[in-house]
């Protein structure tokens, strides 16, 4: 029978979730503050000499570390039958849950993600930490609106050194690295093979070795079978590189933790933080320098810097007016560059024409497109952030973000010649001009929803308030 636990200082309220040896609950801080946090309840009956350690460990190392994307270990007590971990509340759950509710996430939000749980990792690597159980269910989210990862449960954390092995069977057998299951003598870059299985859960919705039975998962996991990305699975070439660089089986071939760091994907130097946000507004001050000195394509080249920096700031930002008023600016900027482009059109238009003679009779790619074509780039680009924006929920910010969008992917085709290359940029404006369209859709639908509710609500308190006439009325009668 579980034991109801008690804090003088807290007022528990609802279970949150339950592990082998512990149990969470949310609860509140008694006074006037009435600050949320989670408690963890470990039973002292129920603890073995290995989750002794555990429990040990875990409490160590959260005392000593503290990062924007690891839950915060705020105090820890203990009475005669419980040990408790005051934690950090994170209301949006954890991210098992947010990847069943949305079947599958967007690229760019899973790597806005992928960006919070790289720098949590980093910071562990520079206090010679290995996490050893890293899965969805483990990394929280602070909130449902605007979420932001927060690594937890160190319950199986280790200090290893870079050079330093361990032999003991850790982890959950869905996210364990092979060489744990076949050798079991492993070090930290176990980490790095369950960061690949979650980022393919969450583009996917499912992890690579789903199975039903452990037996039949081990000899998955076991098998020397390359991974296979899922038919038809539409994911940007470097994100495809780095899933399959993450889950190579020999760890001795899989990607290091600095080549994880650095690679193009996960592009910690683009995400946003005060320093990237200092860096893309000293680069605003550039163009506009540029730009006042008429050196126009250094100018253009520093928007075009600056707006890498800038933006993913605009779904970072949890004010919605000083959202709105970013995205005003960033649209701005992105006008100016056109303008810009426009003024040094003759040397543009002689490069386009270069292109157009080399390209226009063979079949191109979309690559080379990408290429010849900066507006077009930086129109996909911005559809992909209204993408994240729709799987956000902010669904008005993410229709003006695909208005802007499409009017820089329609001004790419307008100025195309007839032939191979305008009928490959009308099919990439078709899809997003798709995508736009069905988002006004739902929006409309969901107004008309709102309309009908309250139409109802209206119509029951009058059906309400004519029946209570009529009982009364009835009641003179009598």
């Amino acid at each position: 029978m579980s034991i109801i636990p008690t804090l003088p200082d807290y007022i528990f309220t609802e279970r949150l979730g339950k592990g082998s040896y512990a149990t969470v609950y949310k609860a509140y801080q008694k006074g006037n503050t009435r600050d949320v946090v989670a408690v963890k309840c470990v039973q002292k009956s129920s603890l073995t000499k290995s989750s002794v350690e555990n429990l040990l460990t875990e409490i160590s190392i959260l005392k000593k570390i503290k990062h924007n994307h690891i839950v915060e270990l705020k105090d820890f007590q203990w009475d005669d039958k419980c040990i408790y971990l005051i934690l950090e509340y994170c209301s949006g759950g954890d991210l098992s849950h947010f990847i069943r509710s949305k079947k599958r996430l967007p690229e760019p939000l899973v790597q806005r993600f992928l960006q919070q749980l790289a720098k949590a990792l980093q910071f562990l690597r520079s206090q010679n930490i290995a996490h050893m159980d890293l899965k969805p269910q483990n990394i929280l989210l602070s909130s449902v609106s605007n979420p932001v990862l927060k690594l937890g449960d160190f319950g199986l954390a280790q200090y290893l050194n870079p050079d330093s092995e361990a032999t003991s069977m850790r982890g959950s057998p869905l996210y364990m690295a092979p060489e744990i299951l076949l050798k079991h003598l492993y070090d930290a870059r176990v980490d790095l093979w369950s960061v690949g299985i979650i980022l393919y859960e969450c583009l996917f919705g499912e992890a690579p070795f789903s199975s039903s039975t452990f037996a039949e998962l081990a000899e998955k996991i076991k098998s020397s079978n390359p991974i296979q990305l899922p038919y038809g699975a539409q994911v940007s070439e470097k994100c495809k590189d780095l899933i399959l660089k993450l889950l190579q089986r020999d760890p001795n071939k899989r990607i290091t933790f600095d080549e994880f760091f650095n690679h193009p994907f996960v592009d910690l130097e683009h995400m946003p933080t005060e320093e990237t946000y200092s860096k893309g507004v000293e680069l605003i001050h550039k163009a506009v320098k540029s730009d006042v000195d008429g050196e126009y394509e250094s100018a253009i080249n520093f928007y075009s810097q600056a707006l890498d920096y800038l933006v993913p700031h605009l779904f970072h930002e949890k004010d919605r007016s000083r959202r709105k008023e970013m995205r005003k600016k960033f649209i701005e900027y992105v006008s100016r560059a056109e303008e810009l482009k426009k003024l040094s059109k003759m040397k543009i238009q002689s490069q386009k024409n270069d292109n157009t003679e080399s390209i226009s009779n063979s079949n191109p790619s979309f690559e080379e497109l990408l290429q010849s074509k900066p507006e077009l780039k930086k129109g996909i680009y911005l559809a992909a952030q209204a993408d994240a924006l729709v799987s956000s929920e902010c669904y008005d910010d993410a229709s003006e973000v695909y208005k802007v969008a499409l009017e820089l992917m329609i001004s790419a085709v307008s100025g195309e010649p007839a032939g191979p290359r305008k009928d490959l940029l009308y099919t990439e404006v078709d899809k997003w001009m798709q995508k736009a369209e069905d988002l006004k859709s739902y929006i409309s639908i969901r107004k008309q929803e709102k309309r009908l509710a309250r139409l109802s609500s209206i119509s029951e308190t009058v059906s309400y308030d004519k029946s209570k006439e009529q009982i009364e009325s009835t009641c003179l009668i009598q």
